[in-house]
């Protein structure tokens, strides 16, 4: 049976999203809540969730000593990103006039409200809305296209790397809902708030290998 370790920093709907996996899971796997290196390190996929601020977020991973843990399980098992957990793979954010992040994705954290061609819009976008998948993925898989996901975040993702993206949303401005590189799946929504279409896409991160 595979161990889901889902890595608990002390930010966020850790609870939430464990019960979601073992939902999804089917009895199938054994899902650990944890901020231990070594049963992160034990376990045959990761999930990286939280929500709320990115510094706290950077700090908290240093306290823990998780960021060289974080990469390691990138490069060897199936890593998902979810809301915050996604923030944190990139370069930096403009939260705090700049927050570094762990820079294992090229790219940069915006402001819904910080001049990126955006109009008047409520902050943070909260609710449901529609990913349209720009690529096919196996996560993607028996999601419809343009099924709406819930959202709760002020702050969104740009990639260096335009072909990272994997799906889209349109609040004000186009921005990057999800993305996929080698082990990575990340997404911008909570897919443990997101009903039948957030459990499907858990499902096909438990069945997924990776790359």
């Amino acid at each position: 049976m595979d161990t889901v370790a889902v890595i608990d920093y002390g930010m966020g709907n850790i609870r939430s999203v464990s019960r979601a996996l073992e939902h999804a899971g089917e009895g199938g796997c054994k899902v650990v809540v944890t901020n231990r290196p070594g049963e992160i390190l034990a376990a045959q996929r990761v999930v990286f969730p939280g929500v709320g601020a990115l510094r706290d977020c950077i700090q908290e991973l240093q306290r823990l000593e998780l960021g060289e843990v974080i990469r390691e399980c990138i490069a060897s098992r199936p890593f998902l990103g979810i809301c915050l957990g996604m923030q944190a793979l990139l370069d930096s954010s403009e939260e705090n006039d700049g927050t570094p992040a762990l820079s294992i994705v090229p790219g940069t954290v915006r402001h819904f409200s910080a001049g990126h061609g955006e109009a008047r819009l409520k902050i943070p976008h909260m609710g449901w809305n529609h990913v349209h998948q720009t690529r096919p993925h196996a996560l993607w898989k028996d999601i419809p296209q343009d099924s709406r996901f819930y959202f709760v975040h002020s702050y969104f993702v740009c990639p260096d790397a335009s072909e990272v993206t994997v799906g889209t949303t349109d609040y004000g401005v186009q921005f990057t809902s999800a993305l996929a590189r080698g082990n990575i799946f990340a997404v911008q929504f909570h897919p443990e708030k997101s009903q039948h279409v957030g459990l499907t896409l858990l499902r096909n991160f438990l069945q997924w290998d990776g790359r």
